[in-house]
């Protein structure tokens, strides 16, 4: 992780003067706004976006947003933020680092904290964060991991306690099923009418007041005194910066390699952790926004080398955090007023906080699967992955230790914490893809349920096998392109097929495949036994072999930690 813990002093979201009437804005300071809150006890939030659905659509397995704006529609949306940067970061230059520490003879040891790490997300956002735990507790601090009561028993099993567990509320299962129902930054017509979102809005409430009582509350178990000194927090965990201005604390941004967004709406399937870039740059675009300005051509994936795209790449994070904060404004400001005893946030104040107070922010990817981007500043630091081993005393199952030696090495096919439509269709395309690739294979049920079938001479069904065990024995991986799976699977060395369903899915299976360490990613909507087949084939090709190979190694020379 970055050095940049524990900034000093701590910060603030109000500024201590605000305009005169009629008078602009400083653009260097956050300034509060009165806000109309007439509505803020309602259950369910209304639908916030307004005139601006009029002009998005949306891919339809994706959801992903869609807009083709001119320079003064986006001006009028996110123009602000965007006279907030400088000219060399619209044109991709990057900025001396003027906060680089100076080296010196004699390191200074820091003091003994209280660490809380807030984590929102699957088991795959919490398991790098016993990671960083344990190695936090090992320097001597006393680390509090706040998540879902689910993994309770994970957290202090697989950290030995030296990580305590406090319960922040919501349900990971509901709110994997929530994204993939909502893969994109807005909700479908569906699920408002169903009342998804309201019940989505009434977690959100629990979670928040849960990143608070995380901060003060004692010991669940032994009751000693907890008083958080500093906070780590992935983006989803939304109390993180309002709770750390509230109790005059510094805070720590950090972006796990895991299932899968800064600030994400209640309105929006970013609601779990999702593990992509939601620092502005340049270099790509926003994974779930594909913009287009004066319609000159699309920014996407594909053109991260193209030059005229940096400006479209570099609106499309200030629209996305734009839309979110719509979503998220109401509930968030009453948590600050009625449970933090904070000034809400306008418009204007709440949208973009963590990118203009220039948090420290850590990206837990590798610098060799995707650099960090030459305009992101001193304060964002990509430290590689962060792992925790969990195979050190794992013995396989007997009959699973046989079908490992019984053939060549299979490929290992699951969705993880996934829910699938469909459990029975997908795993039929497994079975029928694994059959006609001959090739043989280890299927993980997970919570997608596959595997509905009895193993074969070709094809295991497999139950709970740590991933780092795992794949060290399969040739291959084929998973929905969590970044967690994908992360360990390359870490191994393995060629990676990804078989997105939302969000920064897509993202990961676009960036394997640029490294060459597997083919294109297949929608989950259009996946069939044929395109299967030929992706399990490329996967086991000589060229994607020694490329997934080649980017292992230098993974694991890595240390995120």
């Amino acid at each position: 992780m970055s050095n940049n813990l524990v900034p000093a002093p701590p910060y603030s979201l109000i500024d201590e003067t605000l305009p005169e009437a009629g008078s602009s804005r400083p653009r260097s300071s956050i300034v509060l706004d009165d806000v109309n809150d007439s509505k803020e006890d309602d259950e369910e939030a209304d639908f916030a976006y307004g005139d601006l659905l009029l002009k998005a659509h949306f891919e339809k397995w994706t959801r992903k947003l869609k807009l083709d704006l001119n320079e003064q529609e986006i001006r009028g949306l996110v123009g602000e933020h965007l006279e907030d940067e400088t000219e060399s970061q619209v044109t991709g230059e990057g900025e001396r680092d003027s906060m680089a520490s100076t080296p010196t003879d004699s390191p200074i040891k820091p003091p003994r904290l209280n660490i809380l790490i807030l984590i929102v997300g699957s088991r795959g956002d919490v398991q790098p964060y016993i990671a960083l735990g344990m190695k936090l507790a090992e320097d001597g601090h006393r680390v509090r991991l706040g998540t879902h009561k689910e993994f309770r028993d994970f957290v202090r099993e697989a950290s030995g306690r030296k990580v305590e567990f406090f319960d922040i509320g919501g349900d990971p299962r509901e709110l994997m099923a929530y994204m993939v129902k909502n893969p994109g930054l807005i909700p479908g017509w569906k699920s408002l009418k169903s009342g998804d979102v309201g019940k989505n809005t009434k977690m959100l409430k629990e979670i928040l007041s849960g990143t608070f009582r995380a901060c003060v509350f004692p010991d669940l178990d032994t009751q000693i005194p907890f008083s958080a000194n500093a906070i780590i927090a992935n983006p989803p965990c939304f109390g993180h910066i309002h709770v750390a201005e509230a109790l005059g604390i510094p805070l720590h941004m950090s972006f796990t390699t895991s299932q899968p967004a800064a600030s994400c709406s209640t309105h929006s399937s970013c609601f779990t952790g999702l593990a992509m870039p939601w620092s502005p740059t340049t270099a790509f675009p926003h994974p779930l926004v594909d913009l287009h300005i004066n319609s000159k051509g699309k920014s996407n994936v594909s053109d991260i080398e193209k030059p005229d795209s940096h400006t479209s790449n570099y609106v499309s994070y200030a629209l996305a955090d734009h839309l979110t904060w719509l979503g998220l404004q109401r509930v968030i400001n009453n948590f600050r007023k009625k449970t933090l005893g904070l000034l809400p946030l306008s418009a204007h104040s709440g949208t973009g906080v963590v990118h203009r107070l220039k948090i420290p922010y850590t990206y837990c990817w590798s610098p060799a699967l995707i650099p960090k981007p030459k305009d992101w500043k001193s304060n964002i630091d990509v430290s590689g992955f962060y792992f925790l081993d969990l195979s050190t005393n794992y013995t396989p199952p007997v009959d699973l230790a046989r079908f490992l030696e019984s053939g060549p090495p299979p490929i290992y096919i699951g969705f993880g914490s996934v829910p699938v439509k469909d459990p029975k269709k997908m795993t039929e395309i497994i079975l029928g893809a694994v059959n006609k690739a001959g090739a043989r294979a280890l299927v993980s049920a997970g919570w997608a349920g596959l595997g509905a079938t009895k193993s074969s001479d070709n094809v295991f069904l497999l139950g709970n096998v740590p991933h780092d065990w795992l794949f060290k024995h399969v040739s291959a991986v084929c998973h929905h392109g969590g970044a967690g799976t994908t992360a360990i699977g390359l870490a191994n060395g393995r060629p990676t097929i990804v078989v997105p369903f939302f969000g920064d899915q897509v993202f990961w299976g676009n960036m394997v495949h640029r490294a060459g360490a597997g083919p294109e990613p297949i929608p989950a909507d259009k996946l069939d036994v044929y395109n299967l087949c030929a992706a399990i084939k490329e996967a086991l090709s000589e060229e994607s072999l020694d490329a997934a190979h080649r980017l292992g190694e230098w993974i694991q020379s890595e240390d995120g930690v």
